[in-house]
């Protein structure tokens, strides 16, 4: 593989996991909307159940409504973005998924917050009280807890 084609693989896997995860978030978050009835659990019993739910706050629900929030959202989506332009993922390419799966989230979540007021949510764990989410916060959660993976198995080998 030549160099410059190698440089680019790692951008090419951020873009790929971002537009991934973008996609899939609105397409299940518009399947949810046009099926689903808002806080009628299907099935209505049971361990995984869908939820219709419209957050108005933030990290699953656990802040309330805050449009300071948004607009640190979309710093963090800057920021990160602004990394993996600026040619960061080149010296550390293991971060391309990690970030790209993070700005997905970040950007579908968003997305739903500047059209709607909040966001969609509909994956209902019926374990200990767990809060509603959707794909995006999935992405989110899995990208950040890849790039501490990566981050603390960096530290141990130096």
């Amino acid at each position: 593989m030549r160099a410059s084609a190698a440089r680019g693989r790692p951008l090419l896997l951020f873009a790929a996991a971002s537009a991934a995860v973008f996609a899939l978030d609105q397409a299940t978050k518009a399947v949810a909307a046009r099926h689903l009835q808002f806080y009628v659990s299907v099935p209505d019993e049971g361990l995984l159940q869908l939820t219709l739910t419209h957050n108005a706050g933030s990290a699953f629900s656990l802040i309330g409504q805050n449009w300071i929030l948004i607009a640190v959202t979309t710093a963090v989506c800057v920021v990160v973005l602004a990394y993996a332009l600026a040619g960061e993922l080149a010296r550390a390419p293991g971060r391309g998924v990690a970030l790209g799966l993070m700005l997905g989230g970040a950007l579908g979540n968003l997305c739903d917050r500047l059209r709607t007021g909040g966001v969609i949510d509909f994956i209902d764990v019926d374990i200990w009280e767990w809060p509603v989410f959707n794909v995006a916060d999935i992405a989110i959660t899995v990208g950040v807890g890849l790039l501490a993976f990566q981050l603390l198995r960096g530290r141990a080998h130096t």
